[in-house]
């Protein structure tokens, strides 16, 4: 029986960059191998469930997933189009540094780079540039642009 979309799956992946560093991983093993156990303490690594088409997965997984059976293993190469999108320059957007810097000290908060902000609607963005004049707030998702491999294996479909 092959995946289709509305189909519950159990998988297990491995995500990569293009040019080879693991960033994330379902296996135990290999996040212990890649040192993410140690930079992603309060992570479980263990298989992932869910149901296609219906995940917080990006698309470029879900399409290499349907069609695939059950203990069918797959590497797929997605671009950024089918992964976080690419990165856009109307993502970023700068503040005049001192009035930044006082709206965060009213939050308990000080401006240095790599200060993540989440705006009112849930965006999250991260500090890029500090001068004296402006700050400048990345709102791209940290993996746009990338190129991305994931070793993918279906473990059930239920």
């Amino acid at each position: 029986m092959s995946i289709e979309t509305g189909d519950s799956v159990t998988i297990e992946y491995t995500a990569r960059f293009a040019d080879g560093p693991v960033f994330d991983t379902t296996d135990e093993q290999v996040a212990e191998e890649t040192g993410l156990v140690e930079h992603l303490p309060d992570r479980e690594f263990e298989p992932l469930t869910f149901e296609v088409g219906d995940s917080e997965l990006i698309e470029g997984v879900t399409d290499a997933l349907v069609g695939m059976d059950e203990g069918e293993q797959q590497t797929v190469t997605i671009p950024p189009e089918k992964a976080y999108g690419e990165r856009r320059d109307d993502r970023v957007i700068e503040h005049n540094t001192v009035e930044f810097d006082q709206m965060l000290e009213s939050e308990g908060r000080s401006l240095e780079m790599g200060t993540r902000i989440e705006t009112k609607d849930g965006s999250v963005g991260e500090v890029t540039h500090i001068d004296p004049e402006i700050v400048r707030i990345d709102f791209n998702h940290e993996l746009a642009g990338e190129t991305l491999e994931f070793d993918l294996e279906v473990l059930k479909i239920h």
